[in-house]
């Protein structure tokens, strides 16, 4: 295993941690780009995104950011489709496919995307709030199993626009559902994916990547611990898209050579 690799894991889960993030998407980029077996990808990805985000919901949830009473609906539905999607065997042409198109759409909402307000938005979250919430949830939770992330790169910026958490602590409050919603479809995808990966060949090509799991462990209590402030959230967010971007470009070269 190549030492970029390792570095790269560790300085995403410090920069992610700190602004209460897991870092899936770019762990899932990486892992893709390094030639490693598809199959191993989302279950490497969502044991990283555990690692990172149980401390950030630990820390979250002590400070009362956490609303379980407004939280809920998210999980209700997600938990099980996360599960259900990391169940799915889908080829590897498939998998590429969905991983291209999740990471580039990831990377657009995260280099252009605006996280402002909307009152339409906010008028049909206070009729609609929790259908909204098992819909969205759900879907998220469902491709996020699949391709093994843990969906709060999607979730974010649409609590932003449903006015989630209105006030002085918004962004707290959206970083604490977020952190909790990435860590139970992490866990739910994680064991979908292993129900049908369940065998010892499978589990012997896992363990050379434990390297990868104690960068992320590192990095993840690094920046829980210090908050880092080298970049701000929003800086944090556009530098990522534009890496992600590149990769998912690449991706798709490879996956239309492979379709083809």
């Amino acid at each position: 295993m190549k030492l970029t690799l390792v570095f790269g894991f560790l300085l995403t889960a410090a920069l992610y941690a700190s602004v209460g993030f897991g870092g899936g998407s770019s762990y899932t980029a990486l892992l893709a780009i390094s030639g490693i077996s598809y199959t191993l990808i989302p279950v490497i990805s969502l044991l990283c995104n555990i690692c990172v985000v149980s401390g950030n919901s630990w820390r979250y949830f002590r400070g009362g950011y956490i609303k379980l009473s407004q939280v809920w609906p998210l999980f209700l539905v997600s938990i099980p489709a996360a599960m259900i999607g990391g169940m799915l065997r889908v080829s590897e042409a498939l998998y590429l496919g969905l991983l291209c198109l999740t990471l580039l759409l990831a990377s657009l909402r995260m280099v252009f995307g605006s996280y402002a307000g909307d009152e339409t938005a906010v008028e049909l979250a206070a009729k609609y709030g929790k259908v909204l919430s098992g819909i969205l949830g759900g879907l998220i939770g469902f491709i996020s199993g699949i391709v093994g992330i843990g969906g709060g790169i999607f979730l974010a910026p649409v609590l932003y626009r449903l006015g989630w958490g209105r006030g002085s602590e918004q962004g707290q409050n959206i970083a604490a559902a977020c952190s909790l919603f990435i860590l139970v479809n992490s866990i739910a995808g994680l064991a979908g994916q292993i129900s049908k990966n369940a065998s010892a060949e499978f589990y012997v090509q896992i363990l050379p990547y434990w390297p990868l799991i104690l960068a992320v462990l590192l990095g993840g209590t690094f920046g829980n611990m210090f908050s880092l402030h080298f970049f701000k959230a929003e800086q944090l967010r556009r530098v990522t898209g534009v890496l992600i971007l590149i990769v998912a470009i690449r991706l798709i070269f490879k996956w239309v050579s492979m379709a083809s």
